[in-house]
């Protein structure tokens, strides 16, 4: 297929190795550990086991997985809030797929529904305004989640209920920044990164320059990355490239998709409809300083969190499931004591086994994973 075979050659992900090859040995002589590069994106660590790429990479190169999930870093406390909306009377709550199943302090969205929740998955927030179109005696309140890539979407939805006077219609908001999140990862002690494969998705949205700190301040090199196996393996050339000729700079794989600038029109939207919070608590991560959206006031009559009264609560995640030490990378998902156990995709204890871009689904997918080895939730203290 045109634009998709091109980007899975067999002989030119050999060609590609053929090259990284010496590049690691070389850094790896000269460093005297292995490589470490993160993928700050989940949409790149499923890619990485979808096609094996950590298998036919030298082994002294250590790929991190990154926080770069909305899904997985939702705090238990919002899910309860999503919930606490959704049982309301005459409420329809909608919301895309990967959250129905995230596991809040006591049940999902998805067993709410289950429950009696008018609760229905949308493709697309404007799915959520035509619902609130065709019932006028219904509040419909859309669930906003994720980075600057699905921001805009939600934001021109809200632009529209406003353009066409549809008061019935909300948006609960968790929308999340790529930026300070990234922030977050280089503070931490725990890690000692080499480079960064950058994400794709959110970059179409937001640039490269907003990454420019990443070479600029902590001496890393960053490759805005795509999706497909040789998109992964040339962006993490070009980071040994960098490593190699001792360059920090911000480069563009994806230039195919990705504007140096962004897109201003959707960022346009974003800027009218949203601001920063002062912090956001992130699920295994805690709080991050300007790192969610909320809406602005002017959009007050469109924002579920001024219209319903929410427990607005933290809770803490199972201490049994390590899911801050994955998002992190500190650990890997299979070393997660619950990990394919007590924690799968049927029975997840933590949401980056229930999201299709977290990296416990990813391992748990693509890996090898022992299904006989699995142990009931219940016998794990």
């Amino acid at each position: 297929m045109r634009f998709v075979d091109e980007f899975r050659d067999p002989q030119m992900a050999e060609a590609l190795l053929q090259r990284i090859r010496p590049l690691v040995d070389k850094k790896v002589q000269q460093l005297g550990r292995p490589l470490q590069l993160m993928e700050v994106c989940g949409g790149h660590t499923h890619a990485i086991f979808r096609y094996g790429l950590e298998q036919l990479l030298p082994e002294m190169v250590e790929l991190v997985h990154g926080p770069g999930c909305p899904v997985c870093v939702l705090p238990m406390g919002r899910v309860d809030d999503c919930i606490a909306i959704a049982e309301q009377p005459n409420v329809i709550f909608t919301t895309f797929g990967d959250a129905m199943r995230v596991p809040g302090s006591k049940k999902s969205l998805l067993q709410a529904k289950a429950q009696g929740a008018d609760i229905r998955m949308v493709y697309s927030p404007l799915d959520a305004l035509q619902l609130a179109k065709k019932n006028p005696d219904k509040e419909v309140v859309f669930f906003g989640l994720g980075f600057e890539t699905t921001m805009p979407s939600t934001a021109l939805t809200v632009l529209q209920a406003e353009k066409e006077g549809i008061t019935n219609f909300s948006l609960f908001c968790n929308h999340i920044t790529i930026i300070p999140t990234i922030k977050a990862v280089l503070d931490s002690p725990d890690l000692h990164l080499d480079g960064f494969l950058g994400p794709g998705h959110v970059s179409m949205i937001i640039g490269t320059r907003p990454y420019e700190f990443v070479a600029q301040q902590y001496k890393r090199p960053m490759v805005i990355a795509g999706f497909e196996p040789l998109d992964v393996l040339q962006s993490v050339w070009m980071i040994l490239q960098q490593l190699d000729e001792g360059r920090c700079e911000v480069e563009n794989q994806y230039g195919r998709i990705v504007p140096p600038d962004g897109n201003r029109q959707a960022l346009q939207a974003v800027s009218q409809v949203f601001e920063l919070r002062e912090f956001f608590e992130w699920r295994g991560l805690g709080s991050i300083d300007h790192s969610g959206v909320r809406m602005r006031d002017s959009y007050r009559a469109w924002d579920a969190e001024k219209k319903f009264s929410l427990p607005n609560v933290k809770i803490a995640d199972p201490k049994s499931c390590q899911c801050g030490e994955v998002l992190k990378g500190v650990i890997k998902p299979w070393e997660c004591k619950v990990f394919g156990r007590a924690c799968t995709p049927e029975t997840p204890m933590g949401a980056l086994m229930v999201s299709s871009e977290g990296s416990c689904s990813a391992y748990f997918t693509y890996g090898k994973v022992n299904q006989d080895d699995q142990i009931p939730a219940e016998q794990v203290s």
